[in-house]
C-alpha cells in the first residue's frame, strides 16, 4: 500500500480536526506574516543610485577572489587612515572624496567585503563627519554608499550604523538631492532588515514618514529603493509600523497607483517591492486592510496575477490575495460577482498559478483557494465549477507534501467534515489491518495517526467517536509495543 496514500489520509483527519476545534464546517487560513520568498533582507550596493561612472558598471567584472582577501584588507586599513587625514589640509575635500570613494569599492568588490576592518580601523565615527550637513553632494553620496554596505553585513556590523542613524533619516528628506535620498534609503533599508530591535530604533528616530513620502512622485529607482526599505521596516512582528505607515496622507493612493504601472521593467520592479508592503499591511493591520480594499486593491492585484509574469512580482500578489480573502472572504465574492466573467477571471488565474512550474506559485494558490472555499455556498461552487477542481486533485496525488497539505486544506474546506472523516477512519482501519507482518499500526503511528483517532473519540457524532474508540483499543491497547 502506498504510503503517501496513507500519509494523505492522515492529513485529511488532522483538517478535519482543526476545523471541528474551531467550531465550524470550515477552516480559515490567517494572514501570512512572515516570509521567505524574500530574496534578500539586507542587500549589498554594487553601482551606486546616481547610476555610477564608467569604473563603476564594471565592479562586478572586477570582484576580487579569496586569495587577494589579504590585500584587499590592507588597502581597507588604508583607505580609512587616508579618510582621517583628510579631515585637515589643502586641498581636503577633493582628498576626502577620493578617499571615499576609494573606500567603499572596497565594500563594494568583493563577495566577504572587510567590513570588519573599516570597522576596526574607525570608519563610523568619520563616515558620520562625512555626512554633516551642508557637505557637497558627491560626499554625502560616496559616505552613504560605504555605510549602505556595512549595513549589509553581519548583525554586530549592522549595529555599528546607530551613530549614523539621526544623520541618514534626516538625509532621506525633501531637500536631499534624489541620489543622496535613495542611498540614504538603502542603507536604512539594511538596518531594518536586520531585525525588530533596530526597526524599533529607526521608528522611533522618525524613519517612516520621509520614506513613505519617497514613494509619492513617479521617480523610478528611488521608489523602488523606498519601497524595499519600507517592506522592512513594517514587517512586524508588531503592528505598529503598519498601522503608521497607513496613516500617513496619500500612501494608499500611492500605493494603487504603482501597482497598476507594469508597462516597463522598472514599473515592475517598483510594483513587486509595493506588493510586498501590502502584504504586510493586510498581515498586520485592519485599518488598512479596510482601506486598500475600499481602494479597490483586491481586483487590482487580480488584474496583476492575470496579465505578470514575473516571478517576483507574482509571489507578493498572491500572498496579498490570500491576505485580504482570509481577513474578509466577503471582499473576495464582491469581485467575483461585479462582472461579466469575472468569477471565471479569479478562479482562472488562481488555475493559472496551479498550472505553474514554481512550486511557490502552486502552494500559495492552494492556499488562497482554501480561504475561498471556507467562504459561503458560492465561493465552493465557484471552485466547483471551474478548471480549478480537477487541478487540485491531480495536485493531490502528484505533487510534494507541503502542496499537497494546502490542496488538503482546499478539498477539506469544499468537502463536509462528518464523511470525509468516516471514509478516512475507514481507511485507516483498512491499513492497519491489512498490511503484512503487522507493519500497520506502525506506519499510522509514524504519520501520527495515534493522535488523529484519539481526538476523535470525543467527537460529538457518535459513529465516529464509536469508530476511533474501537480501532485504539484494538490496535493500540496496553499491550502495544510491548513486544519490541
Amino acid at each position: 500500500m502506498d504510503p503517501r496514500l496513507i500519509e494523505e489520509t492522515l492529513l485529511s483527519l488532522q483538517l478535519g480536526m482543526l476545523r471541528e476545534k474551531e467550531g465550524g464546517n470550515k477552516l480559515l487560513r490567517w494572514p501570512r506574516k512572515e516570509e521567505s520568498y524574500l530574496l534578500g533582507e539586507k542587500r549589498v550596493c554594487r553601482i551606486g543610485t546616481n547610476g555610477g561612472d564608467d569604473e563603476d558598471a564594471h565592479v562586478e567584472n572586477e570582484m576580487m577572489i579569496d586569495e587577494e582577501q589579504p590585500v584587499l584588507e590592507a588597502q581597507t586599513s588604508k583607505a580609512v587612515e587616508e579618510l582621517k587625514s583628510s579631515v585637515q589640509g589643502k586641498g581636503a575635500m577633493q582628498k576626502r572624496v577620493a578617499a571615499l570613494r576609494e573606500l567603499r569599492r572596497l565594500l563594494s568588490k568583493s563577495e566577504f567585503p572587510p567590513i570588519d576592518v573599516a570597522l576596526s580601523a574607525g570608519a563610523i565615527p568619520l563616515l558620520v563627519q562625512c555626512l554633516s550637513f551642508g557637505s557637497p553632494d558627491e560626499q554625502l553620496l560616496e559616505a552613504a554608499w560605504c555605510l549602505t554596505n556595512i549595513a549589509a553585513g553581519k548583525p554586530e556590523e549592522t549595529k555599528s550604523l546607530l551613530p549614523a542613524l539621526p544623520l541618514l533619516i534626516a538625509h532621506v528628506g525633501e531637500k536631499s538631492s534624489a541620489p543622496v535620498a535613495e542611498q540614504c534609503a538603502w542603507a536604512i533599508g539594511n538596518v531594518a532588515g536586520e531585525g525588530e530591535e533596530l526597526r524599533n530604533v529607526l521608528l522611533s528616530q522618525g524613519a517612516l514618514p520621509p520614506l513613505a513620502r519617497m514613494i509619492f512622485p513617479d521617480k523610478g529607482s528611488t521608489v523602488r529603493t523606498a519601497a524595499w526599505a519600507l517592506s522592512n521596516l513594517i514587517k512586524g512582528p508588531e503592528s505598529k509600523a503598519a498601522a503608521q505607515l497607513v496613516r500617513v496622507d496619500g500612501i494608499v493612493e500611492a500605493i494603487l497607483r504603482h501597482l497598476k504601472k507594469t508597462d516597463e521593467e522598472i514599473a515592475t520592479e517598483i510594483a513587486t517591492e509595493i506588493a510586498w508592503i501590502v502584504v504586510y499591511l493586510s498581515a498586520l493591520s485592519d485599518i488598512a486592510t479596510s482601506m486598500l480594499l475600499k481602494g479597490g486593491i483586491l481586483q487590482l492585484l487580480v488584474e496583476r496575477l492575470a496579465t505578470s509574469h514575473s516571478l517576483q512580482l507574482l509571489i507578493p500578489v498572491l500572498q496579498s490575495v490570500g491576505n485580504f480573502v482570509s481577513v474578509d472572504p466577503k471582499a473576495m465574492l464582491t469581485i467575483l460577482i461585479s462582472g461579466q466573467n469575472t468569477e471565471e477571471n479569479v478562479i482562472g488565474v488562481l488555475a493559472k498559478c496551479l498550472r505553474s512550474e514554481h512550486r511557490v506559485l502552486k502552494k500559495e494558490a492552494a492556499w488562497v483557494l482554501s480561504n475561498i472555499a471556507a467562504g459561503s455556498i458560492e465561493h465552493k461552487r465557484m471552485i466547483h465549477s471551474t478548471e480549478a477542481m480537477p487541478l487540485l486533485l491531480r495536485l493531490l496525488s502528484t505533487s510534494p507534501f507541503d502542496i499537497r497539505k494546502e490542496v488538503a486544506y482546499v478539498l477539506g474546506n469544499l468537502s463536509p467534515d462528518i464523511e470525509a472523516a468516516r471514509l478516512g477512519l475507514q481507511f485507516i482501519e483498512l491499513v492497519l489491518r491489512g498490511m503484512p507482518n503487522g507493519e500497520g499500526p506502525k506506519l499510522v503511528e509514524g504519520e501520527d495517526g495515534i493522535d488523529a483517532m484519539e481526538r476523535f473519540q470525543f467527537h460529538e457524532n457518535e459513529e465516529l467517536r464509536v469508530m476511533a474508540n474501537s480501532l485504539v483499543d484494538k490496535y493500540f491497547g496496553e499491550d502495544y509495543g510491548i513486544a519490541e
